[in-house]
């Protein structure tokens, strides 16, 4: 088997696959689900003439989030439009290690991990939400750019094929990235009730925020950068 097949089966679905019918069967059995496939959704805001009002923005769990998976959380929204929404949490990590992700992937052998420079062995992976947790996404600054990457914002893209992890492992990868598997996404209508309801306070992203290596503390740190204590923070929505 190929490297790039092996990616696509344990990690990430290239930007030119649809969803495998697998994928779609979990669509189905989680709370959180859009109707387009995520990439698509990026697409079409390429194409768009304007961005949806939570791109490019961090969305912060209220206290009174009812949904355990996402307790605490900050997701960055990559795409946002009137048929949905598709962003990645933050501030959770996964268990898996990025060396050892490159191994399984074939990109390198094991005695070639060990040797990996310190900024490659300690980038995190990221848990970046409950959707299709087989597919990685590298969320980077605008510096590093192929092909398949897709713009998010004017500094921001996000790249889910094998290159960006060769070009990270090999030093010659994006100045500030992150790394998750999975991903949180929405249906039509679906994000802006759960704003509604108290589930959700949103602020525009920083790339400072975004990109530090911060991870525990981020939550409390974002909701300070906003003038927010978590100690007065009520369950009444609102927009900072």
């Amino acid at each position: 088997m190929t490297s790039w097949r092996r990616w696509y089966h344990i990690c990430v679905t290239s930007v030119r696959e649809l969803w495998p019918n697998r994928a779609l069967r979990i669509f189905s059995a989680v709370r959180k689900r859009v109707t387009l496939p995520p990439m698509d959704l990026l697409r079409h805001k390429k194409t768009a003439a304007a961005r949806g009002f939570l791109d490019d923005q961090f969305l912060i769990a209220m206290p009174g989030m009812k949904d355990d998976r996402f307790t605490r959380s900050v997701i960055y929204i990559c795409a946002h439009s009137d048929e949905g929404a598709m962003g990645l949490i933050i501030n959770q990590t996964q268990q898996m290690l990025f060396p050892d992700l490159l191994v399984q992937l074939g990109i390198m052998n094991e005695q070639e991990a060990i040797r990996l420079p310190a900024q490659a062995r300690d980038f995190v992976v990221r848990n970046g939400g409950p959707v299709d947790r087989s597919r990685g996404f590298v969320l980077h600054s605008g510096d590093y750019r192929v092909e398949s990457s897709l713009t998010v914002s004017d500094d921001i893209c996000l790249t889910a094929t094998v290159d960006i992890l060769r070009a990270i492992s090999s030093g010659r990868g994006p100045r500030h990235a992150l790394m998750a598997l999975g991903y949180s996404g929405w249906g039509a209508g679906q994000l802006e009730s759960e704003i509604a309801e108290n589930g959700w306070l949103t602020c525009p992203a920083s790339a400072e925020l975004l990109f530090d290596t911060d991870i525990e503390r981020k939550y409390d740190r974002i909701l300070a950068s906003i003038g927010i204590d978590l100690a007065h923070l009520s369950v009444a929505a609102g927009h900072a």
